[in-house]
């Protein structure tokens, strides 16, 4: 017996020998099993590694957001495209960064005044900002031929932004004077009045060249709640509360009032809701705890709309890979294909993490859930130096190895939100907002 035991001791030993020999000789290191972080260490992990993409990435000489990572993209003028609806995503990570401790306040000041004067000085048009920009000259870089202007939802998803850093940097020193003064410059200089084009709605683009020729109304729910607050925040250029109700609550995709998978009710929206960036963008700022007007409870809207995504994912009707309780979550991304805007009524078998993520407020055990499955599951196929990669589809066998500035903002933002309310307080703290949200008859207890 203790001959057997010998013997198998001694061929154990060998094969660990051979083995070990193998991975030095190769210069490989034997595999382990990932640590497992906990629920918290997980968070701060994912904010942290987002967070680069807005410091270390952003674009030198003006501070800004780029577009997008993959350099070879349009035509290879990638590296010099800034975005300003992303770059107001960044403002926000930035001041998490500085309440994370990944920066100093003064270096986070620094970078506000950086991108500040980059505003200031660029192309505005009547105070809008144009969807991107050359980073290096500050002139408008066309998002397509007839769209080389003001985009007035861009333009919001920036101010949302700055308003937020005007509320957190209220020192009064001159650093953080200065800062606040310019805020309020580009802020009071958006004509939000003209971008009505004399109707009672919003019109999305306006060109110096082209005027109002690609006359896309901003109507119908979608991203863009935002933009009809601030406008109606505004303290020099206001749009009227009928532009709100006869503009933004008109059109065929604003009343919804359908009920799915037997439980969850939508007030609003296209039909399944619509991408998930509808429940994100407009909310990174706007608080939408018991948000309400008269059209509908924004807290429950975005709740019922994040798990009406996911339940779609688990059905899977369209058989795709990988779909399931913890893989979910549709969104605009890029694609095998290009670039999308992923719903349930538009499910090309792409999983987009920002989807899940950014959902954090609303879902917090089931976005946790995808957060695992993303991190730990695919053998860091998702994960890279910011972050989460853009998407994947596994039936595709397609996996990003990009990132895109209006996904990995919402990323950091909410899961934000959901830990401590930091973005959500701050810009709910602004006077203007306040006094924008009264005017169109909302209640919030921000109000109060």
């Amino acid at each position: 017996m203790k001959l057997i035991l010998y013997l198998i001791s001694f061929v154990f030993f060998m094969y660990l020998h051979v083995v070990l020999q193998s991975c030095s000789k190769n210069n490989t290191p034997m595999k382990s099993e990932p640590v497992q972080l906990s629920d918290n260490e997980l968070l701060d992990l994912v904010q942290k590694q987002t967070f680069k993409y807005f410091w270390n990435f952003s674009h030198t000489t003006s501070g800004m957001a780029l577009e997008r990572s993959n350099a070879d993209a349009y035509g290879g003028e990638a590296p010099n495209i800034v975005t300003s609806g992303g770059s107001g995503f960044g403002i926000m990570a930035i001041i998490v960064g500085v309440e994370r401790n990944y920066i100093t306040r003064e270096q986070a000041n620094e970078r506000l005044h950086k991108i500040t004067d980059f505003l200031l000085n660029g192309d505005r048009f009547h105070g809008a900002f144009p969807h991107w920009y050359y980073g290096d000259t500050g002139k408008v870089r066309p998002f397509f031929t007839e769209d080389n202007g003001g985009d007035i939802v861009e333009t919001s998803f920036m101010i949302q932004g700055l308003l937020t850093a005007r509320q957190y940097f209220n020192r009064e020193n001159n650093d953080e004077i200065l800062l606040r003064n310019k805020i309020n410059q580009l802020w009071n200089e958006v004509d939000w009045d003209w971008y009505t084009n004399g109707e009672d709605i919003l019109t999305w683009h306006w060109s110096p060249n082209f005027e109002w020729t690609i006359n896309h109304q901003i109507k119908g729910y979608n991203e863009a709640l935002i933009t009809y607050i601030l406008a109606a925040s505004s303290t020099t250029h206001p749009i009227n509360e009928s532009v709100y109700h006869n503009g933004w609550a008109s059109g065929n995709n604003f009343n919804n009032g359908n009920t799915y998978y037997q439980k969850w009710n939508l007030s609003l929206g296209p039909d399944f809701g619509g991408p998930l960036f509808f429940t994100h963008y407009s909310f990174l700022g706007l608080d939408p705890k018991e948000l309400k007007d008269s059209y509908t409870d924004y807290w429950e809207q975005n709740v019922n709309h994040t798990l009406i995504n996911r339940e779609y994912c688990i059905e899977n009707p369209k058989e795709f890979i990988g779909y399931g309780n913890k893989s979910w979550g549709l969104t605009a991304s890029d694609n095998h294909q290009g670039y999308s805007a992923h719903s349930p009524t538009n499910d090309l078998g792409v999983i987009s993490p920002t989807a899940a993520l950014s959902s954090f407020p609303y879902t917090p055990e089931y976005s946790m859930q995808a957060l695992r499955h993303f991190y730990y599951d695919f053998d860091g196929k998702l994960w890279g130096e910011y972050g989460f990669y853009d998407a994947f589809n596994q039936t595709e066998n397609w996996y990003a190895d990009n990132y895109l500035a209006i996904d990995q903002g919402p990323i950091i933002i909410m899961i934000e939100n959901y830990r401590t309310g930091l973005l959500w307080n701050l810009f709910m703290s602004c006077p203007e907002i306040k006094e924008g949200l009264s005017k169109l008859n909302f209640s919030s207890p921000h109000l109060n």
